[in-house]
């Protein structure tokens, strides 16, 4: 996949943050009984502190189920947050009235994973990008705006009139990307952009995000389960794990050594060619299902199906996230010392929650 060189360190260094999530937690009710335990609440976010500097994108990565996509409405407030704080360029926007949220919803955008199911069927795509235009009345001629933002996208201006089904996957994805960028917003949240498109458009549209960030200085939230797509687009990177950020640093420095167990198990499952006399990278194979997030396990909520599990540390103490080089971040007892792992390394790194029941 090519795309093009990644914005400045210069570009985006020293702006501040943007966006502040701070102790941010997110319950859902379910109805008693549908769930074996019946605990009656989904644990979907569970404390998450995060920062998202201006003109950044900060990368959210993890299995389905995560808390990822959760994580991000909460920031843009299409969530309510059962508690903690959220806030966006300095101001605490977690219990603003919708009225109040109303004129931050022109700096704060979102597209969405499925291009098909996003666009209105029945709205021209015309009628769809003139939208945030109509809502908060910033433009008069709305038709050579949108146009204007139709070219910027790399589609035909003249296609103005015609309606999402007359564009392919690809394309409609660019009218989601216009429809965000329509107010020059200051945040832009990609829910797995690129997930439901072939390989060769993903570049394209991947490139098309990095040059309007470029151009604009645009920050972003972008989450996939694609390891690939996130080191290519992403400054920095936060791990999540059954609602919890496990792990978050530079990208580079997280690829390179991660410190999470968890991180190391997804980057070991990505392929990477070998060189001659390289040493081989260690495949970690997790045991077991990711547990439910109505009945999450004790202390470190990874414990269960971890191969450096420790009885009596980590199923009884909650891991606070520790300090590494630089900002890299990681919540463990027994953080990985080396990168990448051999499999004597991974045998000793503790007793196994099989082995030692």
């Amino acid at each position: 996949m090519t795309m093009a060189p990644s914005t400045s360190a210069e570009h985006r260094a020293g702006h501040g943050p943007l966006v502040e999530l701070d102790h941010l937690t997110k319950n859902f009710a379910v109805k008693q009984g549908v769930f074996a335990h019946g605990k009656g609440i989904v644990h979907a976010v569970e404390d998450v502190s995060l920062t998202v500097n201006r003109g950044e994108t900060l990368g959210i990565v993890g299995e389905s189920g995560c808390g990822k996509s959760t994580t991000a409405r909460l920031m843009v407030r299409l969530l309510e947050p059962t508690s903690g704080t959220i806030r966006f360029d300095g101001e605490d926007i977690s219990t603003l009235s919708s009225r109040r949220l109303r004129p931050l919803r022109r700096e704060m955008q979102i597209i969405f994973q499925d291009p098909y199911s996003s666009l209105n069927p029945r709205k021209s795509v015309g009628q769809i990008i003139g939208e945030p235009f109509a809502i908060h009345r910033t433009e008069k001629d709305i038709k050579s705006r949108v146009q204007e933002l139709l070219a910027r996208v790399g589609l035909n201006p003249e296609h103005y009139n015609r309606y999402p089904h007359e564009f392919s996957g690809g394309q409609r994805q660019r009218i989601g990307v216009a429809r965000a960028f329509a107010l020059r917003p200051k945040l832009i949240v990609c829910d797995e952009p690129v997930s439901a498109l072939d390989v060769s458009v993903q570049a394209q549209i991947l490139n098309l995000l990095k040059s309007l960030q470029a151009e604009f200085g645009l920050t972003y939230v972008f989450i996939s389960h694609d390891l690939s797509v996130i080191r290519q687009v992403s400054d920095r990177i936060a791990v999540m794990y059954l609602g919890r950020v496990v792990e978050i640093g530079q990208s580079e420095l997280l690829y390179e050594h991660p410190r999470h167990p968890y991180t190391a198990a997804l980057l070991s499952a990505v392929p990477r060619p070998e060189s001659n006399g390289s040493t081989a990278r260690q495949r970690i194979v997790l045991s077991g299902d990711v547990p439910s997030p109505v009945d999450p396990p004790s202390a470190c909520v990874f414990h269960p199906r971890c191969p450096r599990f420790h009885r009596g540390k980590c199923d009884v103490d909650l891991p606070p996230l520790q300090q590494f080089e630089g900002e890299h971040q990681a919540a463990c007892h027994f953080p990985v010392e080396r990168w990448p792992m051999t499999a004597e390394e991974l045998a000793s790194g503790g007793t196994a929650p099989s082995a030692a029941a």
